[in-house]
């Protein structure tokens, strides 16, 4: 008699494209796994402006509730919110897709999926943007932009904004320091700018990492030719945080940074000063 088989399911959300199987019930973003365990387990929940999510050139003034999962796709070392992105945290509960739809709507103007890395609950937001949108309410996402395709698209057909990190114009970066690659994050900058969605991106300013000026400079022209020079550029203050210990991003640095952007880019703003 032949013995019982595993259970085994592939992920498809990310590159990583996990295999899940008993033994292995989680994902390498510990919220994508056999039976989903991650649905729903919100960590966090608060209401901003979403100039903090940062959104600064859409629905100026208006509040959103945001929140996210427990978990995140890249291993970022200089991660902002590496605790409750990178380790299991204990300020997790269930919201199903209703009530929290309801409590974005009762307390703000719409929902934000932000924090962690949102495209990884794919299937909870897919169930729960929906229900904002039926009541006019809007729907962001703040992603590190590590997701395929097809379920990105999927994504953009449920939401009306995102902010994708571009975190550095260098794949060696992307494969050290966060486990990830450039060229994806590119393509989902593509798909979203060429999308109803309106589109911000973010450069968090490290220095020594991503600060060499020609690196700027052929992230900025990439900027304007694939999304246009309207599109809105958050230059970030990095601060120490999780594993990487190097001083803040001097002033004078992103000073520097926002006016190299600028020769290509209309729309760039210093951030977290």
């Amino acid at each position: 008699m032949g013995g019982v088989t595993e259970r085994r399911e592939q992920c498809h959300i990310c590159p990583h494209e996990c295999v899940f199987t008993e033994k292995h019930p989680l994902g390498r973003c510990r919220v994508r796994g056999l039976d989903n365990p991650g649905y729903g387990m919100c960590v966090g929940l608060a209401v901003d402006p979403i100039e903090k999510k940062p959104l600064i050139n859409f629905h100026r003034g208006a509040t959103v509730l945001s929140t996210g999962p427990n978990g995140c796709n890249l291993t970022c070392l200089n991660c902002q919110n590496w605790h409750i992105s990178q380790q299991k945290s204990t300020m997790v509960q269930y919201m199903s897709p209703a009530e929290l739809a309801n409590l974005a709507m009762e307390k703000s103007d719409g929902l934000a999926f932000t924090y962690t890395e949102p495209t990884i609950w794919y299937e909870y937001i897919m169930d729960t943007a929906p229900l904002v949108k039926e009541q006019n309410g809007i729907v962001i996402m703040v992603s590190n932009g590590y997701v395929n395709k097809n379920p990105l698209q999927d994504l953009i057909s449920v939401t009306d904004a995102w902010n994708i990190d571009l975190k550095a114009w260098s794949n060696d970066f992307y494969r050290k320091i966060c486990g990830g690659d450039l060229q994806t994050v590119k393509n989902s900058i593509e798909m979203v700018a060429a999308s109803h969605c309106h589109l911000e991106v973010t450069w968090l300013l490290i220095p020594g990492h991503n600060d060499d000026p020609h690196q700027i400079t052929d992230a900025a022209k990439w900027i304007k030719a694939a999304t246009g020079e309207n599109t809105t550029l958050h230059v970030s203050r990095y601060f120490p945080r999780y594993r990487m210990s190097i001083p803040a991003t001097p002033i004078s640095m992103l000073n520097e940074a926002v006016a190299l952007f600028r020769k290509h880019l209309r729309n760039v703003y210093p951030g977290n000063i």
